[in-house]
């Protein structure tokens, strides 16, 4: 009984896996999935499902096909084949290589930030490491003190800072995504307009910001300045100089004079005098806050604010356009530029280590040896990168990580470290953490066809697409082109086809202009040699003759075709050249078309009767048998 249950069981996964298999070819078959993952991508609006089906396995079964016969002839090992698929690899394999939703998260994010620029207020207090515990604890019972007062509704925040003077407050301006470090921005945006974040450390110190005010973004800004630039340790006398340099200079823009040459002339901005002071376009947080503020002051375009100083000197400053920030997602050239911002950016480190974590990991079955020690793989780490050279250690030729089809060994890690480009503040677990993210990364880059069906896929059909042109070049266009022979044994088979239907010997001119045409025209008239009236005009006329169908050149309307006719002159809108013809001749229908006057069409014929004939014979070698179950299923 059991024998004949276990048949049973056996019999249903069999055929629960055959009914997946669209079709077979030879010993090859093609899954239900991957053929309508195919059809999905090529099909158009029908009415009529099934046929559209239909048609669409015959196309896909006469592909498959063909690629067997090119992959029979060993073509997918050329060379130039696995190079092209290499290329092609390189191309597209970083597209995969993070998370695409995480990454659509963030720009998403980041648009609904770029809506708004928010006044931040900062209070800080620095720490290190090598305070002691008492310290420490005094500098954070001081950072809760200044966040209770907050609470309670004090806003006197030059007063919370007295009586320490290492508590510092300041005021930073407006900001905007991407103008401050993310994790910043992520603590600004979770804030309502006159709250206040609890307390947070860094590795520098104690942080607390306050959302003072929010206004809509104000766009992107382009202007022009001509600054008068305070120099080092400035007397009362100097600063005063400055002030009626530029209060002159301004009354000279007044009476009219032109902005770029003044700020060529009399602007100390080493980067933007030479172009008429023109700065490139910023927006919220680029610049010092009492620059930004001034520059908002100018309500329009071509208008120019009186002189104000900042830090920097005193600043004459052209407003040239103001571009809002777009409010919708329709516009792509700002989504796409949003999108490069986030990818080069810190904040893809966040999407970037959770698709390593939830991901890579995983998926390439990262394994470590716990038996070796990160205290010695940090202490030989020390010695390797101290030295800038790898000794004689222990863990040399231990395994440390490893992946189904690569073992890491400590000698790897070591010369990973030896050159290491040190960050500061780095500790040896951030760049062991490293080094454990780049090899697993790229084992799962050069695996990625394992991990990712999508990849895998595409991967697929550019080969499938380059074996196919390289074996329809070999067995059907190039083979048609060459063959002389076979070409003329055809037409002579063949000859009742190529015929022509009304046709016409013209001279076809094209002229620069009408004048040009009407003057070959008289010419043509007089009896001159259309050949030696084209040479004569130097260019300004092209002239070409051939015999055509009436279908395949332009007629003006109302035209009846005569011989000797000179047509009326046509004018090309793109370009305005002038065009007509004279009719030299006219034939009837059904005329027979000489094998060089057929040769074209009679190459195409060729080349399908070749493939026909081929497809014939690979259906014989490789036979196509439809499994009607599965493609029944497929109309539900």
């Amino acid at each position: 009984m059991k024998k004949i249950f276990l048949a049973i069981v056996l019999l249903l996964v069999v055929s629960q896996l055959f009914s997946q298999t669209l079709f077979t070819y030879g010993k090859d078959a093609v899954s239900k999935d991957e053929f309508l993952r195919a059809y999905n991508k090529n099909k158009t609006p029908v009415t009529d499902k099934e046929k559209s089906l239909r048609d669409y396995l015959d196309l896909y079964a006469i592909f498959k096909l063909k690629v067997k016969a090119a992959t029979a002839l060993r073509m997918d090992t050329l060379p130039q084949m696995r190079s092209d698929i290499e290329n092609f690899r390189t191309q597209i394999v970083e597209g995969y290589m993070t998370d695409k939703n995480g990454v659509d998260n963030l720009v998403d994010e980041a648009f609904q930030r770029s809506q708004k620029d928010i006044h931040l207020l900062h209070f800080y207090i620095p720490v290190s490491d090598k305070m002691d515990p008492a310290d420490t604890v005094k500098i954070y019972n001081e950072i809760q003190a200044i966040y209770a007062a907050l609470r309670s509704g004090k806003t006197n925040y030059q007063d919370l800072t007295q009586g320490d003077n290492q508590i510092s407050f300041s005021d930073l301006g407006y900001i905007t995504a991407f103008s401050v470090p993310y994790f910043y921005e992520n603590i600004a945006y979770g804030l309502r307009v006159g709250e206040s974040s609890a307390p947070f450390r860094t590795r520098t110190g104690w942080h607390i910001f306050i959302d003072a005010d929010e206004r809509i973004s104000i766009g992107k800004l382009k202007v022009a300045q001509i600054l008068f630039a305070i120099p080092q340790n400035p007397t009362g006398e100097i600063m005063n100089m400055l002030r009626k340099k530029a209060d002159s200079v301004y009354k000279l823009l007044q009476a009219g004079q032109d902005f770029a040459t003044l700020a060529k002339k009399y602007s100390d901005d080493k980067l933007t005098f030479a172009n008429g002071g023109i700065l490139p376009d910023f927006g919220t947080g680029k610049y010092d806050p009492s620059f930004e503020s001034k520059v908002l002051d100018i309500k329009k375009d071509s208008e120019i604010a009186a002189p104000f100083l900042t830090s920097y000197g005193y600043h004459i400053v052209k407003r040239l356009k103001q571009t809002p920030t777009p409010t919708n997602k329709t516009d792509d050239v700002y989504m796409d530029a949003l999108k490069q911002h986030v990818l080069h950016d810190e904040r893809i480190h966040f999407v970037n280590e959770k698709f390593l974590q939830e991901v890579v990991l995983p998926k390439t079955q990262y394994k470590r040896n716990t038996a070796v020690k990160d205290a010695d793989l940090f202490k030989f780490a020390d010695s390797a990168y101290l030295e800038k050279a790898v000794g004689n250690y222990s863990i040399n030729n231990k395994e440390i990580f490893s992946f189904p089809h690569l073992s890491v060994k400590g000698v790897d890690w070591l010369n990973y470290v030896k050159d290491y480009k040190l960050k500061k503040g780095e500790t040896d677990k951030d760049i062991w953490d490293s080094y454990v993210a780049k090899k697993a990364t790229d084992y799962y880059r050069d695996h990625l066809e394992d991990y990712n069906n999508e990849f895998k896929y595409q991967m697929r059909e550019f080969a499938d697409g380059n074996l196919l042109f390289a074996i329809m070049d070999k067995k059907v266009w190039n083979k048609a082109a060459i063959d002389s022979a076979g070409l003329i044994n055809y037409y002579d088979q063949h000859k009742e086809k190529y015929t022509w239907i009304k046709s016409v010997n013209v001279v076809l001119f094209t002229c620069n202009n009408t004048q040009e045409a009407d003057t070959i025209k008289t010419e043509l008239r007089a009896g001159e040699n259309w050949r030696k009236i084209a040479q004569a005009s130097k260019g300004k006329s092209q002239a070409d003759s051939g015999r055509y169908e009436i279908t395949q050149i332009a007629i003006p309307a109302g035209t009846d075709l005569a011989e000797g006719l000179i047509t009326n002159t046509m004018i090309n809108k793109n370009d305005n050249t002038a065009s007509f013809m004279q009719v030299l001749k006219i034939f009837p229908d059904n005329q027979p078309r000489s094998f060089s006057e057929s040769k074209g069409l009679v190459i195409n014929d060729y080349q399908n009767y070749l493939e026909e004939k081929w497809i014939q014979e690979l259906k014989q070698k490789y036979p196509v048998k439809i499994n009607e179950a599965v493609f029944q299923s497929l109309l539900n």
